[in-house]
């Protein structure tokens, strides 16, 4: 019997975020209100007027792509005994985060920071990263050697996709809470 389950979470807009989208907007405005108010008073000649609404429209365009590029989503699909983790930005375009055998976990539990953990790279693919009673964190060894640790959100559908996978170390504690 195939498994084949998934899960989509959508991610939330941090301050960097937030900050680049009042920006683009500002400049939007701030631009061609300076070209409008020039040429106003003959400081420039009114061909920059002309770019100046140019820089307008393009501003538009700018802050439709700049929200549009921070919608993104990650979406977690257990496949068997793999874990893959896209992300999908903007709902046009897909990126292959990770494609991960279950049986490399080292370690599963929740967790809300990086903090110390001894890690080569560190893959984010959750909701808000200071959630730490939705957040797990799995410990995993990779073919080129040394320790890379996921974070993500799974639902109790992936988990329970994951547990016949899982080493029995991690079933126990994860599951059973003992250990």
């Amino acid at each position: 019997m195939d498994i084949f389950i998934e899960q989509i979470i959508k991610r939330d807009r941090t301050l960097r975020d937030r900050m680049i989208f009042a920006l683009t907007i500002i400049l939007t405005f701030a631009i061609p209100g300076t070209v409008l108010i020039l040429a106003l008073k003959n400081l420039i000649i009114h061909y920059f007027v002309v770019l100046g609404l140019f820089a307008f429209l393009m501003g538009i365009w700018a802050i439709w792509f700049v929200r549009s590029h921070q919608d993104s989503e990650y979406e977690y699909q257990m496949v068997q005994d793999t874990l893959v983790v896209s992300k999908i930005i903007a709902k046009r375009k897909r990126k292959e985060l990770l494609r991960l055998d279950v049986h490399n976990i080292e370690s599963l539990e929740k967790a809300d920071k990086v903090g110390d953990l001894r890690v080569v790279k560190v893959v984010e693919a959750v909701q808000n990263m200071n959630n730490d009673k939705d957040n797990t964190v799995a410990i995993y060894s990779f073919a080129g050697g040394g320790k890379r640790a996921l974070f993500f959100c799974p639902n109790e559908k992936i988990l329970n996709a994951m547990k016949p996978y899982l080493k029995k170390d991690i079933v126990l504690k994860v599951f059973y809470h003992r250990g």
